[in-house]
């Protein structure tokens, strides 16, 4: 779901607090304050998120407030590590039969992923592999008898006693079972016919038998029914190196544990498809159809291999939606992607209704007419009776400062100065020194090439027919506007063509003058009904004018309410 990020994952999934795409410091500082408020009252697994990298300013901010830059996501879709299950049951390279398939059987599985101790995925094991390790594919000759394991897994199986215990006991190693169901004669003259080094005696209280085969120096005998071998026996095996078990189980039961004992080595499969934690739910769904006999999928570490978790073909039917707290926008044309597909389970805001906002479910929809959407959350830590820490105040600060151009702006009610007054006590700043730093912290014009000055703090709307981008910037002065003019239009075209906009404006604010400069990239019919003073046929002083909310975009709706949208793209 992410691109990068420096806060550490909860256990639980994050309900994720975010801002509008291209974020300003009201967006990125109201998300971290929020999702702090929500992590000590009501939702404790809220985090801050960002859809768009911090600007110069922004990142003043943070640092100045100690505070982590919040996880960075370019969108919101579902992905492989959302629909895991980190949970799960592995089987070990080393493990038996037995025990793998106890395992499958505990957990209603099918298959099961083959981890080594590090936890790096091996391979899969289906149950179909398995069973074919149990049962021979042949009930003649000596595939009959052939079983891959150790002495020690054998003793592990039955629970048994180890009487006498050899040094090669934990060697795995190919045996061939024999079991002692004929007379002794007959018994000591197939015993003679075997190679005794691979020989598994399966015997009961035949004495006899038992002799004959410690005698030949066969690699195991197991006696079964919890008879104990006499202590001549115990000794000869001593001398000839035969490793001698006893169980409880009769000879039957025995035999066919024996069998389980086996190492799942052989049928460990390397033909299966993993995914990326990161991958999307959707990629996912193209993908497994090319797989249709593999019911368990799992989730790796790219770089590592280390297994994540694993899902089913079950969980891609209704897979679990991020869930999302929405700032300083409420509509999807400038909700991070994927928004439209996620569990938003909140709004804050202080902007216009607008957009094509839906939910599935009734939610809590907070808009105010304040200046900052920090404004309302610094009112909300007082409902809540709860002070923020000297960081999150100053976030707040921040927010207020930012997006009402330190209470300059026609969007100011009381309620920032009352909050600012408030959060800048306990932030413990100087307001008129922290926004002249705040403001020299970074121009974005000098400091940005014009591509990301045109994108950093821009808002897509949708009126009359019209999809309209208008970006903002705030200077000191307008010095650095100057020189990039030229590359600013440009880039203004640009955005046009790749974001299939009728037109895009960028307003650059002068925050000492409390004036502005508009360069657009519009049709003509567009430009010629703009009121304002104009420098050049794209350029238009705008006197007064800081309020992209309040002052410009309004004036904009007006006009294009008045201009009806042409059938096909218009001409510049």
């Amino acid at each position: 779901m992410s691109d990068s990020f420096d806060t550490p994952l909860p256990k639980a999934k994050p309900t994720w607090v975010i801002g509008h795409k291209n974020p300003d410091t009201d967006a990125i500082c109201s998300a971290i304050a929020y999702a702090d408020l929500l992590q000590k009252t009501r939702i404790p697994e809220a985090l801050a998120a960002c859809c768009g990298p911090p600007n110069t300013r922004t990142e003043w901010v943070l640092k100045k407030a100690g505070v982590k830059r919040p996880r960075l996501m370019s969108d919101v879709y579902p992905r492989a590590a959302d629909i895991c299950r980190s949970e799960v049951s592995t089987a070990k390279p080393t493990d038996t039969v037995i025990e793998a398939y106890r395992t499958m059987t505990h957990r209603n599985f099918r298959s099961l992923p083959v981890a080594n101790e590090e936890g790096g995925l091996v391979g899969m094991l289906s149950l179909i592999d398995l069973l074919e390790l149990l049962i021979p594919p042949t009930g003649k000759g000596e595939l009959a008898r052939l079983v891959t394991t150790s002495t020690e897994n054998i003793a592990n199986i039955l629970e048994a006693e180890i009487v006498y215990m050899t040094d090669r006991c934990q060697e795995e190693t190919d045996y061939l079972m024999m079991v002692a169901g004929s007379s002794e004669p007959v018994m000591q003259d197939r015993i003679s016919k075997m190679p005794s080094d691979q020989l598994l005696i399966i015997t009961g209280d035949r004495v006899g038998v038992q002799l004959h085969a410690v005698e030949a120096g066969v690699r195991c005998l197991v006696v079964t029914s919890g008879f104990r071998p006499s202590d001549a026996i115990v000794a000869a095996a001593k001398n000839s190196g035969t490793a001698i078990l006893v169980t409880e189980n009769d000879t039957a039961s025995t035999t066919q544990m024996i069998r389980g004992a086996r190492s799942i080595q052989g049928a460990i499969s390397q033909e299966f498809t993993s995914f990326s934690p990161e991958l999307t739910v959707r990629s996912i769904k193209e993908k497994i159809n090319s797989h249709p006999h593999q019911s368990l999928f799992p989730v790796c570490e790219p770089s590592t291999g280390k297994l994540q978790g694993v899902f089913s073909r079950t969980d891609l039917v209704n897979p679990t939606r991020p869930k999302l707290v929405l700032v300083d926008h409420n509509e999807f044309s400038q909700a991070v992607n994927g928004a439209d597909e996620a569990e938003i389970i909140e709004v804050m805001d202080h902007h216009r209704l607008s957009g094509n906002l839906v939910t599935r479910e009734p939610i809590q929809f907070i808009n105010k007419t304040v200046g900052s959407t920090c404004t309302i959350v610094g009112r909300s830590f007082e409902g809540q009776g709860l002070v923020p820490d000297k960081g999150i105040a100053t976030c707040i600060c921040a927010g207020i400062i930012s997006d009402t151009l330190n209470l300059t702006s026609p969007t100011t009610t009381d309620e920032d100065r009352r909050i600012l007054s408030k959060m800048s006590e306990i932030a413990e700043i100087n307001v008129d020194q922290f926004k002249d730093e705040f403001f020299s912290a970074g121009s974005v014009l000098r400091s940005s090439d014009p591509k990301d000055a045109v994108s950093s703090d821009r808002k897509e709307f949708q009126e009359s027919g019209y999809k309209i981008s208008i970006s903002q910037v705030e200077e000191i002065g307008f010095d650095c506007f100057w020189p990039s003019r030229i590359s600013l239009q440009k880039e203004l075209r640009n955005l046009i063509d790749d974001n299939g906009l009728d037109f895009a404006c960028l307003m650059i604010t002068d925050i000492t003058q409390n004036d502005s400069l508009l360069l657009i990239e519009a049709p003509e019919v567009i430009r010629k009904r703009i009121s304002y003073p104009k420098s050049d046929p794209n350029l238009f002083v705008l006197t007064g004018v800081v309020s992209r909310k309040k002052q410009l975009f309004p004036y904009i709706s007006t006009l294009v309410g008045e201009v009806p949208k042409a059938d096909g793209p218009a001409e510049g």
